[in-house]
């Protein structure tokens, strides 16, 4: 039995596309031979045939089995594919189908929605990201509900441009060359004179686990230190250190309405020492249940969720999203004229650039860049890992790979135009080794 199989661009594109081979093929082709050892004409040709292409046994991936006197190929993959001579003559006659060689990879189960091609026109309505399978039978790969997976806007790992939905639109003209040249020239104003938003999550600090009613889980001594700490952080940050290292503009204070956080948050303002602070009134929001703690989405990896975490899932989820679609967004342009902006922060550096001291003399004083704008929320663990994966457009049933402990920093930047950074993920150097805590893990041996 001698089949000869080169499959250049069936089975190559195909490898390239989804086994993704760790060593390079000669040619961008891949022969592969099943023979009888019996045939010394046979063995002849696939010498011949091994010689022009310059296949071997050794690539990474690629193995030859001998079972008594036959020899057979078998290509094996991270993800378990296993080329055998059981299914090698369906994949040859896929290479024979033009069909198989044009049509394009598609996932089992998308993540993203797929779109009805039943036309040529652009869609003028497309279902919106998140759980919106509300139609949707069945179980996601065993382990939840098919509705309540998170469908991103756009395929991964495309960006999602109106995410928050306040992306311009593009500025109309009967001219679409001048449409372009209008809309470019907008946006480079934008990003000149919008403004940044900065957005700090901090985690409450160790609180006492072991009652069930909110109001008895209250901070424990160690949590009220980290508290301190984090707060007179924060105030360093408001006033600034000199030049270079100056003033940031935080306007509020954020919390949610849980006792633990609203303690840490308390503890935080009162470390500030905005008394002796000369600059912008910093304000406390009222407590904002959206920020509560819960089950935002569920997680992978994970077993099969039972139908208390299905259902917990259903009432937490819509909440937190709606926290997160209420706080991150990009910060209102200011409509102003280049100069007019520029002139703006010339005039407040200006009058704020010297102040009197006791002896009389002029002493610089530290502004704020008042294109930097923060904002502080104190909140809890898997809110701040779900609004991570949000941020930045990532899987969000992966918040759980994420840690972030007690009275830790996760830090944000919002520009503009738009796009989003994390400058910190759960950053806790303000404070020692013997105050660094995961809830009721202490240090880092658990």
């Amino acid at each position: 039995i001698f089949i000869t199989t080169t499959m250049a661009s069936s089975f190559g594109s195909y490898a390239q596309r989804s086994i993704k081979p760790t060593a390079a093929i000669a040619a961008g082709a891949l022969s592969a031979t099943v023979f009888n050892r019996s045939s010394k004409q046979t063995q002849n040709e696939i010498e011949d045939n091994t010689q022009q292409k310059n296949v071997t046994s050794t690539l990474t991936g690629f193995h030859v089995l001998r079972n008594n006197n036959s020899s057979i190929f078998s290509w094996h993959t991270p993800s378990g594919f296993s080329l055998n001579r059981n299914n090698a003559t369906a994949l040859c006659e896929a290479a024979s189908n033009p069909a198989e060689k044009t049509a394009p990879y598609k996932p089992s189960d998308p993540a993203e929605p797929i779109a009805d091609a039943s036309n040529n026109e652009e869609k003028t309505t497309k279902p919106k990201g998140g759980m919106w399978g509300e139609e949707e039978d069945g179980l996601f790969h065993g382990l939840f509900p098919r509705r309540q997976l998170w469908r991103p806007h756009v395929e991964y790992p495309l960006w999602h441009a109106d995410w928050d939905g306040r992306q311009p639109l593009p500025v109309e003209s009967d001219d679409k060359d001048e449409s372009a040249r209008l809309t470019a020239q907008r946006d480079r104003q934008i990003r000149k004179n919008g403004v940044t938003k900065h957005i700090i999550l901090i985690r409450h600090g160790q609180y006492d686990e072991t009652h069930k009613e909110d109001e008895k889980r209250l901070l424990t001594p160690l949590g009220r230190e980290q508290a301190a700490m984090t707060g007179k952080r924060l105030g360093q940050l408001i006033r600034g250190v000199n030049e270079d290292f100056g003033p940031c503009k935080v306007k509020v204070v954020r919390v949610s309405n849980l006792a633990r956080a609203k303690e840490t948050a308390d503890i935080i303002y009162d470390n500030m020492d905005l008394d002796n602070f000369d600059g912008g009134i910093v304000e406390r929001a009222d407590p904002d249940p959206l920020l509560n703690e819960g089950r935002p989405c569920h997680h992978i990896p994970g077993g099969k969720a039972r139908p208390s975490v299905v259902e917990r899932t259903d009432e937490h989820h819509p909440r937190i999203e709606e926290a997160f679609n209420k706080y991150f967004h990009r910060a209102p342009m200011p409509e102003m004229p280049p100069s007019a902006a520029e002139n703006k922060k010339e005039t407040i550096i200006a009058t704020a650039s010297t102040r009197d001291s006791n002896e009389g003399e002029n002493e610089e004083k530290l502004v704020a860049d008042p294109k930097h704008e923060f904002e502080v929320i104190v909140c809890h663990a898997n809110v701040i890992r779900y609004f991570f994966c949000r941020a930045l457009q990532l899987p969000p049933e992966a918040w759980l790979r994420l840690c972030t402990f007690n009275c830790s920093l996760t830090y944000f930047t919002i520009r503009p135009t738009g796009t989003v950074s994390c400058r910190m993920l759960g950053d806790i150097g303000h404070l020692p080794h013997d105050m660094s805590t995961f809830s009721m893990h202490t240090g880092f041996n658990w």
